[in-house]
């Protein structure tokens, strides 16, 4: 069972850092930070997973590996309203 585990892990991973160079390439063309919150959202995502799957099943310190997915979705939440901030011309 922690084979598939594994397999799964590795495919979330590959997925999300998938995503992180779609933003980034979108980012490179437009220099818009929206997509940079994002790739690196996605990059924080897919590390968060690599530290689950080398930590053994009964450490203690597990829970504080989800603190990587906060700060994931803190940037996202950051880069939406920064996005959507009125900008004075």
């Amino acid at each position: 069972m922690a084979t598939l585990s594994q397999l799964i892990g590795g495919a979330i991973v590959l997925g999300v850092w998938s995503i992180a160079l779609f933003f980034f390439r979108f980012w490179k063309k437009t220099r818009d930070r929206l997509f940079i919150y994002f790739a690196l959202a996605f990059v924080l995502l897919g590390l968060e997973r690599i530290v689950l799957a080398a930590m053994s099943p009964e450490s203690e310190l597990k829970p504080y590996v989800y603190l990587i997915r906060l700060a994931a979705f803190l940037l996202i939440i950051i880069a939406i309203i920064d996005k959507n901030r009125v900008k004075k011309v």
